[in-house]
């Protein structure tokens, strides 16, 4: 009865138009002081307790990173090293375009930032080369939404947030610890590498059976050339996980230093930004993360509510009573998460739902490493897919489409992410094998 009040209220004042992060705090606020006799504060000191970790702190340095990679010329660079590989295949830019995402959400883990710099400087380019505008719109819709998956997810460092410190037991009863942001993030690249080889599969087959442009082959010393303009941005990539695996600095430190050194490139090595153009930068990262900070203090507050009210657990409970197992239990995790998809944005559908699945999912025997992923590959599609996907309102701004025809246009690839959701939640191992390789797996 708890729950049914909790999310009836919650619904109700996200259906008014209410941003979530307030009907989330209103929704506590209203339940704790006339339903139970919890303390105003106990209230307040979980508010600051909550939001007093060191892994918070990643979130708005990975942003300023992703801002000043943004500006800085990066993407460019990378997109022509991308063409000169495969740009002479069958779909070559469109290829070029899929490569360039995952380069570039590799560096920002920030979907929304790949799509606006990707796609604002492929998509008029393929446009030129005679592409449809539905097949440019469609590659860089889905392929921007890699950045969710691969390190330094945001979206990865958040499930990290909303799970850390959590008692849980597994189906042995033993204490289960929560996943760290460095498992996920290595966790993260093995599921990225597949998903980004299976759009760019997508992406030739079409090209290949509609007969689309291709490019000249490129030069080794062309390539060699484009590899040297671009190589200071994929160093970015070396620096976090390299520095993270090898134990250097953790990832908050490392998102501390991707930061500073996105910076150094953007204006002192690649010049593409002056030292005026920097406040603006800082003010639009600094708007992003008082944004998703204030989402997750909110949200702090309804895990709060959920572990006091004893939710998760009364679900998990139930749920072992009814004989649900692991198949049944991930199939309807995917239900939820892909409906929540249609109302809510990535960030406060982590946030809020997985303080409540994750308990379940580990009562169940899902490892904490192998339900993050799976979490961030269904935030993935989520972003796809109408009426509140991200990647598409901003695919929609770039291309001057509208949402439905844009909807049409990325079918075919939002079809090929729906089948790698359901290889990643029945097969463990594409998430957990890195891990366990770099000897992260306990």
């Amino acid at each position: 009865m708890s729950a049914l009040i909790i999310f009836g209220l919650l619904l109700a004042l996200m259906l008014t138009g209410m941003p979530i992060s307030i009907s989330l705090g209103l929704t506590v606020l209203t339940f704790l002081f006339t339903m139970t006799e919890v303390p105003v504060t106990s209230v307040a000191l979980k508010l600051f307790t909550g939001i007093e970790k060191f892994e918070i702190m990643a979130i708005p340095f990975f942003i300023l990173a992703g801002n000043f990679l943004m500006h800085g010329g990066v993407a460019r660079r990378m997109i022509r090293f991308a063409t000169t590989l495969v740009g002479h295949w069958y779909g070559g830019l469109g290829l070029a375009g899929v490569v360039s995402c995952a380069l570039f959400a590799a560096i920002t883990g920030s979907s929304v930032a790949t799509v606006v710099a990707v796609g604002s400087i492929i998509l008029p380019a393929m446009l030129k080369q005679g592409y449809p505008q539905r097949f440019g719109a469609g590659v860089i819709t889905t392929s921007g939404a890699l950045g969710i998956l691969f390190p330094p997810s945001i979206n990865l460092v958040m499930y990290s947030i909303a799970t850390a410190g959590m008692d849980v037991t597994g189906p042995n009863g033993m204490s289960v610890s929560t996943a760290s942001v460095g498992q996920l993030f290595m966790a993260g690249v093995l599921p990225g590498l597949c998903l980004s080889a299976l759009l760019g599969l997508t992406t030739w087959y079409r090209a290949k059976k509609f007969d689309y442009p291709r490019l000249p082959r490129a030069s080794w010393s062309e390539r060699w050339q484009a590899f040297r303009e671009c190589v200071w941005g994929l160093l970015l990539m070396v620096l976090v996980i390299g520095g993270i695996y090898t134990g250097i600095f953790t990832p908050t430190e490392a998102a501390a230093m991707a930061a500073v050194y996105a910076f150094v490139i953007a204006v002192f090595v690649y010049k593409d930004m002056g030292l005026q153009d920097v406040p603006k930068v800082l003010i639009n990262a600094a708007s992003m993360s008082a944004m998703l900070l204030y989402i997750i203090t909110n949200a702090v507050l309804f895990s709060f509510l959920m572990a006091s009210e004893q939710i998760p657990q009364t679900m998990a409970a139930w749920m072992a009573s009814q004989g649900f197992g692991i198949v049944a239990f991930l199939l309807l995790t995917n239900i939820l998460l892909l409906a929540a998809g249609n109302f809510m944005d990535p960030s406060a559908i982590v946030l809020i739902m997985a303080p409540i699945l994750y308990p379940v999912a580990v009562k169940l025997g899902v490892n904490p490493i192998h339900f993050g992923i799976l979490i961030a590959v269904n935030m993935e599609v989520g972003m796809c897919h109408p009426p509140v996907g991200l990647n598409l309102y901003v695919a929609s701004g770039i291309t001057k489409m509208g949402i439905t025809e844009l909807t049409v246009a990325v079918w075919p690839w939002l079809l090929t992410m729906l089948g790698f959701l359901v290889a990643v939640t029945f097969i463990p191992e594409i998430s957990l094998w890195l891990p366990r390789m770099l000897g992260m797996l306990h």
